[in-house]
């Protein structure tokens, strides 16, 4: 998959090769500066890719039947904002005008409740396991469309295992960080 262009209305992301899924599992924001991105990652069951388990889990209809390990996690009230799939397909679950609850206890320079304040990014994957150039390509270019609506976030753009370091470690050790921040031109 070629390398998306992103325009963003009303909190969505308006391009017709991004899949939309209304996840149930959002609020209001308490406060109107979004100013976080948080860069995580998730595979459902663990270290598996495909399927449409992570968006179950995220709908709130993860079937605890389908793998042993989702009978640990299939009642969670869950979402991200954006899943970047492996082949680089874009999915939204919340609009970016909202809060998503996908970084839990968290803070992040002296901030608690970063859910708040922050845009979550999903990447499919695991902290051990070598993201796509498909992902990354991706996760550049929503980068750059939600740093346009929201200018806090260019210099704002954290790990799930920096705003929670003592429960979280992803995105992973497996993350180029040096290499997203070069797709976005510049060095973190």
């Amino acid at each position: 998959m070629e390398k998306l262009n992103f325009k963003i209305e009303n909190g969505l992301l308006i391009n017709d090769e991004v899949q939309q899924f209304a996840s149930p599992h959002f609020d209001e924001r308490e406060c109107d500066d979004i100013s976080l991105l948080v860069v995580h990652n998730i595979s459902l069951p663990p270290k598996q890719f495909g399927g449409d388990y992570i968006t179950d889990l995220f709908m709130g209809r993860l079937d605890p039947k389908a793998d042993v390990f989702f009978e640990q996690i299939y009642q969670l009230r869950v979402s991200a904002h954006c899943l970047i799939r492996r082949d680089g397909q874009v999915v939204q679950y919340v609009p970016f005008t909202k809060r998503a609850w996908h970084a839990g206890l968290s803070n992040y320079q002296g901030r608690d409740k970063c859910n708040d304040f922050s845009i979550g990014i999903e990447l499919e994957g695991a902290d051990d396991i070598n993201y796509t150039n498909e992902q990354y390509l991706q996760l550049a270019a929503l980068t750059q469309a939600i740093q346009h609506q929201y200018p806090q976030i260019s210099n704002n753009i954290a790990g799930h295992c920096d705003i929670a370091p003592e429960r979280k470690t992803d995105p992973g050790e497996s993350f180029e960080w040096s290499y997203y921040f070069s797709l976005l031109g510049r060095q973190k």
